[in-house]
């Protein structure tokens, strides 16, 4: 097993990390991202997300199973070209949920497992 840190300043508040490689996947933790448009915190999360995954050896072509958190689900529709730009020729299994979030100023917290290569 291996932890990936990236040094947020929740990881030591909360205790935990931003990914976990084991038995093959990458589970990568919720993730918010820095802006105020939730298309600027969706990116910049998934700039997050893709480094830890390339820290793991894997890559977005690899996600399997996605989580998207948002306070407002009529924020999610404004994602969606940066999302299928991301995920587009490698769908994984999605879900969207509306939900209150660690702190106000954030719009959007996404979740990913991916697979490792073979």
């Amino acid at each position: 097993m291996k932890r990936i840190y990236s040094g947020g300043p929740f990881e030591s508040k909360i205790g935990y990390c931003r990914a976990v490689v084991a038995g093959g996947f990458v589970h990568v933790a919720g993730t918010v991202g820095q802006g105020e448009r939730v298309e600027e915190q969706c990116q910049s999360a998934l700039d997050v997300i893709e480094k830890a995954l390339n820290e793991a050896g894997s890559n977005f072509a690899h996600a399997i199973r996605v989580t998207y958190m948002l306070p407002k689900a009529a924020d999610f529709e404004a994602c969606w070209p940066i999302l299928s730009a991301t995920f587009g020729e490698n769908p994984p299994a999605t879900t969207m949920i509306e939900c209150g979030l660690i702190d106000p100023k954030y719009k959007i917290e996404i979740e990913v497992t991916a697979m490792l290569p073979s």
